[in-house]
């Protein structure tokens, strides 16, 4: 065997496979062999693309993978991760085919032990809403004008000087009262009870309890079960404003408001005093263009009794007057009843005079009625003879005798019915006819 065939590979060459095609099938049985998962690692080589995907490292003692979470993926993480941050993140392993790398598709992520606090948060809080501390039908409306407000907070915090800041500049005439605590570390939460304690036994008419933003570690002294149980006690409402809008505790839940910033909780307590002023001043302007109407409105009706306000002497003469207008009325009135009354009599004596009887007409009535009598019975004499008359032609014509007269017969059976079909008549057959003057018997001795 020579030394060139010795590097022949007998066996027949398959199909060849692109290398992107082979890399597209590996990272689909990677996908399909591994499911979701949650791992946990230090985060490294953080870059954020102007695409707003992010791209990184996850590292352990033992390894380190490239990530990438895409923009629709991380906008949900509500903080920032940075370089060195301890993160647990929910991922699918996969291959970015481009240049063959492994890598994690990121799906969610928080910061590392988020998840067991979180779970402690739902539990707590499903345990507080079983119980009725969130129920709506307790929480307690702001009051619209408050005199003096609390506020429980840290005074080193900058939530403080953003809620004094801001109930100066709306409402710089009601009285704040500060009752200091810490709102973060292990004594916060007892801290935090006493002070809302000490608060409610002050003559104040709103209670805030903030803090500024931070982490969940941050800002667990306001899930803990003592201060939820603390503000719900309070007899004066009470806003919650714990954190960023993004933020939620159990203070949230169980405050009679819930306010996303410590800005906005003192915006929801404090009255707005250029907003009063202004409602002040139109309500003002309202009041007195009322009063205005109302006392326009008075005048007139003042004038217009004025002018229907007359003296005695006045009302004497419009008195007078009437009367005569009367007088003159009721002369008139009897003037024409008097001349009706001539008009009827005269129609009257007219009538009566149209109806006396005349002896001439009458003597000559007799007379004339026994011509006119005469005269109508001569003429329905002559009328009846001339309708005898016609009726006598008329029978005539329809007398069956005078037909016989013109030389026809009738011809009859031996029952004396007349014989109208001489196919019907037998041989020897008996018929009797009848001529003008007389019958005879005959016998049938043929027939056509």
């Amino acid at each position: 065997m020579s030394i060139e065939s010795a590097f022949i590979d007998p066996a027949p060459v398959g199909r060849i496979v692109p290398i992107g095609e082979l890399v597209r099938q590996v990272a689909t049985l990677l996908e399909r062999s591994f499911p979701l998962s949650w791992v946990s690692g230090e985060l490294s080589n953080l870059t954020r693309a102007a695409s707003g995907h992010w791209y990184f490292s996850m590292k352990d003692r033992d390894a380190q993978v490239r990530c990438v979470m895409f923009r629709n993926r991380n906008q949900n993480v509500d903080w920032a991760p940075r370089e060195g941050d301890r993160v647990e993140a929910r991922v699918l392993p996969g291959i970015y085919v481009a240049r063959g790398e492994f890598q994690l598709q990121v799906e969610q992520m928080r910061r590392a032990g988020a998840g067991v606090l979180f779970e402690a948060f739902l539990r707590i809080k499903a345990t507080l809403e079983a119980a009725g501390l969130f129920d709506p039908d307790r929480k307690l409306p702001l009051p619209r004008h408050p005199q003096v407000i609390g506020v429980v907070t840290s005074l080193q915090a900058a939530a403080l000087r953003d809620v004094l800041t801001t109930i100066a500049r709306r409402a710089p005439h009601v009285q704040v009262i500060v009752f200091p605590t810490p709102v973060q570390g292990q004594e916060a939460p007892a801290r935090i009870v006493d002070a809302i304690e000490a608060a409610a036994r002050h003559p104040i008419d709103v209670l805030l309890v903030v803090r500024g933003g931070g982490s969940i570690e941050d800002l667990w002294a306001f899930n803990d079960e003592r201060v939820a149980h603390a503000i719900v006690a309070t007899r004066v409402p009470v806003v919650s404003g714990v954190g960023h809008e993004t933020d939620f505790t159990i203070a949230d839940f169980v405050a009679d408001v819930r306010a996303p910033t410590p800005t906005a909780a003192a915006e929801l307590a404090s009255p707005d005093a250029s907003a009063l002023a202004r409602r002040i001043s139109q309500q003002k302007l309202a009041l007195r263009r009322a009063s205005e109407r109302a006392l326009n409105a008075w005048a007139q009706r003042i004038d217009e009794a004025t002018r229907r306000l007359r003296s005695p002497d006045q009302r004497l003469d419009i008195a007078r007057q009437r009367i005569d207008a009367l007088a003159r009325r009721l002369v008139r009135a009897k003037e024409a009843r008097l001349a009706a009354s001539r008009r009827s009599i005269v129609l009257v004596t007219a009538r009566l005079r149209s109806a006396a009887p005349d002896a001439g007409r009458l003597a000559a009535r007799p007379v004339v009625l026994r011509d006119r009598l005469v005269r109508a019975v001569a003429q329905r004499v002559g009328d009846a003879a001339h309708s005898v008359t016609n009726a006598r032609q008329r029978l005539g014509l329809l007398d069956p005798r005078g037909i016989l007269e013109r030389g026809y017969a009738i011809a009859m059976d031996a029952e004396g019915r007349v014989i109208r079909d001489a196919t019907r008549l037998g041989i020897d057959e008996r018929v009797t006819v009848e001529v003008a003057s007389g019958r005879f018997v005959s016998r049938v001795v043929e027939r056509d």
